[in-house]
Order: structure tokens, then sequence, then C-alpha cells
């Protein structure tokens, strides 16, 4: 026989994922004998068989794989054939030069495991750990790559000997499940009062199942870290956590039992259907259906985040009937990090949680919940999936980058942060961070920074940062001696985040909308158009600066922009004085306001179009005081109830300079905005007229642009790009006068990418 021997590797998420014991079976199945391995870089098999039946076997290794599998490459060399071996075995792990193979996510129960978890004769009946290479933890436990049971935080429990049977069984669904357990050889579940005494064991979750419906708000510690809970049902128990978390209007996110239960509470689409069950379980932003509850959860907000369980104990806390849909919303104050140790929980959420059920199983990495949305295309039958929030069951699944250079690690924006870290053409994204406004998501900034260059097995050559000198993350990188350090402004990484995730290059247009960025003049961004690529942009437009009035003050409380827009388009406000927002402000407050304009005192110039929305948002009475971040926008769009229908626009002016910079002057339109408050006209109407404007003149000055400088290409990034009606009007307007619109498909397009596109800039700069 004309045997041949092939050395195949295999690279990508290839570990846990039940890929070796694929390969078993498919070589049993196709008379292949030889052995396959772990490494640091992925999988490899050294098969022995017939040349046909090798070049079919290799294919079946890609488009046959295991579900979990996600296959980055496969290669094979022919080798000399000295001894053929007597049958086909998975060989141990060894320890190969460098880490290449891809860390797998968090991923939610298989339909098996969900099975014997309810069945009364299985072993693992209501075990609330059960797992197998198709489910479970992953990115969360994992200290170390290749993936094996001793570099993750189950190393401290001993199997027992029906585990090890199952785990060392290549026919199993359990071989070499490295989280595998039972209830003899497991984690288990206590139920801890808010002192941290013992309650409850055996009987922990049920226990927690009769808190929650007594109204009680129970801390849950679930795969990436801890949530808060309470019944959803429940309006005083939700108010209740309102008050002690200091979330007043913030919507919270709902743990719904099933695609059944989520329609009781949203309209759900077959394409919402589809990601509100994948294996990543996230949190999927839906309209949400007139109630009582969904009002007091998702206040003046025609959304509602849902989510389906995402652990088995979840699905357990959930089979109660009284618990079809529990609120589930980050265990954390304020600004602060998820809580993910017992110890931690027990200490910040003192006075929050009555009682915390936790369990014994060590979290590795905090992991947030992920935050996605699906968007119908008006007149199409195309959807967009859009994050919001890109992180359990996501991360840290890289993305390519059509640069090629030295490892750079980049360390985000000082916002909904990220880290990335870039080796070879793949970019590893890292979970939600945070915002960077105190100690302790600075602390978690930098660890995650640290682990991320572990994991995957990185020594950065460059450090790629924010040039805003007062970020957290960019003091960091100036107090770093060991690389060099490239600065990136904002916009520009926005632009180059788009860029490369979309595989562009060459002469590109950024329409990069956002609420704050460091400009290259010392001011701050946010309503900008940039030509160029990764290496250099400029400026070509803008919008008509706005004054911030105290700063960062102006941020928290929108009626300070309102107040100097209508300074700004009216000489004298008491021709205005019955416009309603000064009787919400009072007299002496809007003086102050006044006098702080036209003296130029503690003001802020800027060119935002997020602070634009703000100060729109509180001229027309949605939101004077904003108690988390973009919360005027959001209610501002809230007011359309997802109806993506333009309106006639309001009149803005163009103006061009002598350095050739267009600006969109919108004093004209907030002088209609006030005519239409004095005549009556609804707010929802002034939203969509606004709305309407902001596209119009968008794709106005796109197409001027695009004609000057002879470019098609263009690019829609930044926060404002959250916003499902500019998002899609804009990238069907920009299409229909001939342009070439992209958007974020795998990414935020808000500050989340930031660290992505610092990666890309960074590469090209040296390149350079």
């Amino acid at each position: 026989m004309n045997l041949q021997r092939w050395v195949i590797r295999v690279t990508g998420v290839v570990q846990g994922v039940g890929y070796r014991p694929f390969v078993y079976t498919l070589a049993g199945r196709s008379n292949i004998v030889g052995s396959v391995w772990n490494d640091q870089a992925g999988v490899v098999i050294d098969a022995v068989g017939l040349p046909a039946t090798l070049r079919a076997f290799k294919l079946s290794l890609e488009f046959n794989a295991p579900p979990l599998a996600v296959i980055d490459s496969i290669s094979h060399v022919v080798c000399s054939l000295n001894k053929i071996p007597e049958n086909f075995k998975i060989a141990e792990s060894v320890k190969s030069m460098e880490v290449s193979s891809w860390v797998a996510p968090d991923y939610d129960v298989c339909e098996e495991c969900l099975h014997e978890m309810r069945d009364s004769r299985d072993r693992r009946y209501r075990y609330p750990f059960i797992n197998c290479t198709n489910c479970g933890p992953r990115y969360s436990i994992i200290r170390g790559m290749p993936y094996d049971r001793v570099k993750t935080t189950m190393c401290t429990f001993t199997m027992c000997c029906d585990c090890e049977r199952e785990y060392l069984d290549p026919t199993s669904r359990r071989f070499h499940a490295q989280p595998i357990a039972c209830p003899a050889c497991g984690p288990e579940v206590e139920l801890l009062d808010a002192r941290g005494s013992l309650l409850h064991k055996n009987e922990a979750i049920a226990e927690a199942q009769h808190l929650l419906c007594r109204g009680k708000i129970v801390g849950i510690k679930s795969v990436g870290g801890f949530h808060l809970a309470v019944s959803a049902k429940d309006e005083v128990a939700v108010r209740n956590l309102r008050t002690r978390k200091k979330r007043d209007f913030k919507p919270f996110a709902v743990m719904v039992r099933d695609v059944e239960t989520a329609r009781a509470w949203a309209h759900v689409s077959e394409q919402e259907a589809v990601v509100l069950t994948s294996s990543a379980r996230p949190i999927v932003l839906l309209q949400k259906k007139s109630s009582s509850e969904a009002q007091i959860i998702a206040p003046r907000n025609p959304m509602i985040g849902l989510m389906l369980p995402s652990a088995p104990l979840h699905y357990l806390l959930l089979e109660d009937p009284a618990l079809d849909a529990i609120v589930m919303t980050s265990a954390n104050l304020s600004g602060r990090p998820i809580c993910y140790e017992n110890h931690e929980a027990l200490s910040l959420l003192k006075g929050v949680a009555d009682c915390l059920l936790v369990h014994n199983r060590d979290i590795q990495r905090r992991v947030d919940d992920s935050v996605v949305r699906v968007t119908r295309v008006k007149d199409s039958t195309e959807s967009l999936l859009t994050f919001v929030r890109r992180s359990r069951g996501y991360a840290p699944f890289p993305v390519q980058v059509a640069l090629k250079g030295k490892c750079v690690i980049a360390y985000g924006a000082e916002l909904k942060t990220t880290i990335a870290v870039s080796k070879h053409q793949q970019v590893f994204l890292s979970q939600h961070i945070g915002d960077l406004k105190n100690s302790l998501t600075l602390v978690a900034h930098e660890q995650c920074a640290k682990d991320l260059c572990q994991l995957i097995d990185v020594r950065p050559a460059i450090i790629a940062c924010d040039m805003h000198p007062h970020f957290s993350a960019t003091r960091s990188a100036m107090t770093n001696t060991e690389y060099p350090v490239i600065y990136v402004q904002h916009h520009h990484a926005h632009m180059a985040s788009c860029m490369a995730e979309n595989n562009l290059s060459g002469l590109t247009l950024g329409v990069i909308f956002d609420g704050t960025g460091y400009g290259t003049d010392g001011t701050i961004w946010g309503g900008e158009f940039l030509l160029g690529d990764y290496t250099c942009v400029r400026r070509v437009a803008s919008i008509r600066p706005l004054k911030l009035l105290g700063g960062d003050a102006a941020v928290k409380e929108p009626s300070r922009v309102a107040v100097a827009l209508l300074c700004d388009a009216f000489d004298d406000l008491n021709e205005i004085s019955a416009c309603n927002i000064f009787q919400r402000l009072g007299t002496e407050r809007l003086k102050v306001y006044e006098l702080m304009y036209r003296q130029k005192l503690n003001d802020v110039s800027c060119t935002s179009i997020g602070r634009l929305f703000d100060g729109v948002a509180s001229l027309i009475g949605v939101c004077d005081t904003a108690e988390y971040e973009a919360q005027g926008p959001i209610e501002l769009e809230g007011l359309l109830e997802r109806d993506h229908s333009l309106a006639e626009s309001y009149r803005y002016g163009l103006a061009h300079s002598e350095n050739g910079l267009i600006t969109i002057d919108y004093r004209d339109m907030i002088r209609q905005i006030v005519n239409d408050l004095a005549d009556g006209v609804c707010r929802a109407t002034i939203s969509r007229k606004f709305h309407s404007t902001i596209v119009e003149a968008l794709v106005a000055v796109s197409g001027e642009l695009s004609r000057l400088f002879r470019v098609s290409q263009i690019v829609l990034s930044g926060g404002v790009f959250m916003n499902e009606f500019i998002m899609v009007n804009a990238y069907q307007g920009l299409k229909a006068i001939g342009l070439n619109p992209y958007f974020h498909k795998k990414l935020p397009p808000n500050d989340a990418g930031i660290s992505y596109g610092q990666i890309a800039v960074a590469i090209a700069s040296v390149q350079q």
C-alpha cells in the first residue's frame, strides 16, 4: 500500500471543545492510525493513511468540526514513514515554543447536560456545575495554555473514580472536559447571610428561590462574577434594588427562563431569538411590551435587556414557577468593576445584598455579560448585529487585522475600556473592564493587561494609548520605561478600528461622532469628519463648537449645555423666557449659567455631537440631570419608539473656513426647536426632526467631502452610532448618494473598540 504520514496542525479554538475526541472518532472511521495531542499552538495530528483518505480526513477536520470549535488554519507536512502505528490514540499535551492556540470563551449549558441535570436517575441530577466538552466555563477559569485541568481553577478538585473514567474515555462527551465534576467531587454552593455566616448548604438553591420570592436581594455568583438578583415581577423589590444600588433610572437586565417568557416581556424577532439562544448567551436589547414591571425595570426607554440562563445554577433558580424572570444586574457599585471573589462580594455588597449564593469554584478573571442589539434595516431583509458590550461568550476571541508588525498592547480609552494585544495578524481583545474613574477599576485594567499577555504568551514591543494627557491609561503608559509608547488621537483610533475590522486600506473618510475625545488642537472633539488612513488623518469637517458650562459638570447636568445652546442662538434670553427649561431651572440658576456663558467663566469649548444630544434632550424636557452616561441621548432616541422613519429636518448652516474646514452650524435648528416648543409640538416629533437633521447634515457634508477629495470609502464610528436611528439612516443615506459606507459588526462602535484601533494605528506607524 502507498501509505503516507501527514503531520497536521490545527489552530484556533480547538482546545476544551471536544476537538481531540472528534479527531479520534474521525480517524477510526477513516482507517487512519497515529495520534493527536494538544500543544500551546493548538492541536497536532500525526496521521498515517492512504493519500486520498488523508485528503478527505483533512477536509473533515475543518468542515465537520465540533460546534464550539473555531478553526483558524489547518496545514500539513508530509513526513517520512519509518514505522506504522498499530492504532490511533490521544496523546498527552506537550509544551511548544509559543502559544498560538485561541482561548475559548465561556459557553452556555448544552442540551445533553440539561437533560442529565433534570433526570432524577442521573448522578448529576440538579448539579449546578454540570458541563462537558460542548459547554461550560472556559475563559473565566483558565490560568494558562495549553488548556489542561492543572491550568484551570478546577485543579483544586480531585476527580472521583466516575468522573475520571469519563475524563479518560475518548468516546465520552466529557473526555478531557477540564471543568468536569459531580456532587461527589466537585464545587458546591452555599447560601450566606450578609455577614458571611452560613445559612444553607444542601438546600441553598431552594432557599435562595424562597428569598427571591419574598422580595429579597440575592447576590449570585455566576460564571464571570456576581449578579444582584430580585424577582423581576416584584415592583417593590426592584425599587429597593434601585435605592440600594443608587441607580434610579438606568435600565436593569432581566434573565428569563426561555424565549417564550422573553416574548411576554418584549417583541422578539426570529433573528433576535437566534442571538438570545446562542451559546454566548448575551443580553439582547429588545423592544419592550407595555407593562408596569417593564417600565420600572427600563424607565423612559422603549428597550429592555433580556438574556437566557447561561449557567446550570441559573436554570435551577428559574425552575420555580414564580421565578420565570429575574433581574440580574452586575454586582458592583456605580463605576466600579464587577465583584468576582467571595470575600470581595461580602465586603463590597454589604448593605446592598440581603444574602449571597456563593460557590467554591474560583473565577480566574471577572467577565461581565455581553450586550448586543439586532437592528432591522427598513425596506430591507438585512439585519445589523451591534455590540454594545463585547465580553462573556465573545472575549477573548481575536479579530483579524490586515497589518503585520511587532506585538502591540493597547490600553484603550477612559470609558468602557478594553485591552487589546496583537500577535501576528490577530488582535486579542479583552472583556469589558469599565470606566477608569476610580482606583479599583484602574487596578483591574492593569491586571487585565498582564493577564492577557500571559495567556496568549506575548511580550509587547510597543504600547499604544490615547493621547489625552489626563486619561488614567495614558498616565500608566507614560510611567512605563520598558517599551516605546505611541499616542493615538481618540477619533483616529475610532476610524482605524472600523477600517481594520472591515479590512479596508487607502484613503478613507471617517465620520466619528461621540461624546468626548481629546483633539490634536487640545480641545474636546466629538463631531468630526476625518480624511486619511491608518498612519495619518486630518480634520476636514466638524460641528460648530459649543460650550460646556462648568466643564465636566455639564456632562452630568445637560441643562448647562441647553442654556449654552440658547445663549449661542439668541442674543437675549428674555425673548424666549416662556421656554419651559427656564421654569425647571429657576431664575437664579439660569442667571448663573447665562453669566458663565457671556463672560466665559469656567466654560470648556467642544465639538461633541454627544453633548449636542445632551443639550437638546434637556431643552425639550427629557433629561436635565444624567444619572448614567448618555442618559439624555438614550432617552431622546427612546421617544422614537424604534421607528426609523425620517421627518422633515430643521434648517442648519454649512460654513467654509479659509483653511478648508466645513462647519455644521446648528443655531438655526435650536431656534426652530424653541419655536416648536412654544407652539406645543410634542417632544417625540421634535426628537424625530432633530435626529433627521443630524442624518441630513451627515450625508450632505459626506457627499461634499467625497466630491472634493474624490473618496467614496467611508466609515462610521463613535458612541453616537449606538443610536439605531442615526446608524440605519446614515448608512442608507450614504449608499443612496453613491458612497460605500462601513460600520462595526464585530466590535462596539463606542469606546470599547478604541483599543483595536490603537493597535492598527501603532502597527501602521511603525511600518511607515
